[in-house]
């Protein structure tokens, strides 16, 4: 061959090798990945949805790539972020941190696969017919965690004087917020306690609001589980210690930070099989035909160590009850 030849064929070659790559990489699927939290809340929970998309086969950068959005609280950002999602054209979504993001992706991406991590029930939420067969272009992992309000009262029941009320803080958008504060009220009311509601919209009305539930009397809270308290755990979790209140949240990681009780699901595992359900989904499976998981696997975490600086001597039955001690 001329050298001249060998030249033009070797500059074709270098001018087409670059198209090649491009091809490839935009090739690979896309999963859309939205959160009506923050980024730095959430950081080790997605970690745990990507390390589970690895686990169903797939690389990100070079098998699958992420389109991450968050609404950083603001609920009102999610139909516009989903929009973005959709207008992307992404494989699949995965909706998470609240049910607001849920409701939302269904209403906005029907055509898109939606693979959702909710703390309610999805059935009475209606985001899907069935746990076992959804037949919808959408299944998930449910964490329990609204339908565990009425254990938690009988959890503080176990701390607290008899006939003493109890502080709820819930936000009011939250769509499960006036069904769950229903079925608290009637949980609390045959343990023999008055339910005392304190509403909380935004960040700064998180202190304040535990203030005025220590002024008007409470012996204990109940903390809804929402995205703006999980979003905000140290500063409520400082706030309650302000005022020696017991408290007793969903997730696991108000504990370690100094929560007293914690009863609830481990939400890690849930983001890890959220990525799991996404991978299989890229791989041709429907989500109609992946049943919604539900957490089986529920903890009560007790701080010992919080208690003993409340003053607080925990009955017998309550350290018995407890998964784990935080001493």
């Amino acid at each position: 061959m001329h050298r001249r030849s060998f030249l033009a064929l070797a500059g074709s070659a270098a001018a087409v090798w670059p198209n090649l790559l491009i091809a490839q990489q935009s090739a690979a699927p896309v999963v859309g990945f939205i959160n009506n939290g923050s980024s730095s809340a959430f950081a080790s929970l997605f970690a745990d949805f990507r390390r589970g998309l690895n686990g169903a086969g797939f690389v990100e950068g070079q098998s699958v790539s992420i389109e991450a959005r968050w609404a950083e609280g603001r609920d009102d950002r999610l139909r516009a972020l989903i929009a973005e999602l959709v207008q992307r054209r992404v494989s699949v979504i995965a909706a998470t941190g609240g049910s607001a993001s849920v409701v939302a992706a269904r209403e906005l991406a029907s055509a898109t696969p939606i693979v959702f991590v909710i703390g309610a029930d999805p059935i009475k939420l209606g985001i899907v017919k069935s746990l076992n067969k959804p037949e919808a272009n959408i299944t998930g992992i449910s964490l329990l965690s609204n339908g565990l309000l009425a254990k938690q009262a009988a959890i503080l029941h176990e701390t607290i004087a008899k006939g003493a009320p109890i502080g709820f803080l819930v936000r009011p958008s939250n769509p499960n917020a006036s069904g769950d504060t229903r079925d608290l009220l009637a949980a609390t009311e045959s343990l023999g306690h008055k339910l005392i509601v304190a509403e909380v919209n935004a960040e700064a009305e998180l202190a304040p609001a535990v203030g005025d539930l220590a002024q008007r009397g409470v012996a204990a809270v109940i903390v809804f589980p929402d995205v703006l308290f999980i979003s905000n755990l140290k500063q409520l979790v400082a706030a309650t210690t302000d005022h020696r209140l017991p408290a007793i949240y969903n997730f696991l990681e108000f504990a370690t930070a100094g929560g007293l009780l914690c009863y609830g699901a481990n939400q890690n595992e849930a983001y890890n099989q959220a990525g799991v359900y996404a991978g299989r989904i890229l791989k041709g499976e429907k989500p109609a035909e992946l049943p919604v998981m539900q957490t089986a696997r529920l903890k009560l975490i007790v701080n010992l160590k919080t208690a003993k600086a409340f003053g607080m001597n925990l009955s017998s039955t309550l350290l018995a009850m407890a998964d784990e001690v935080i001493e």
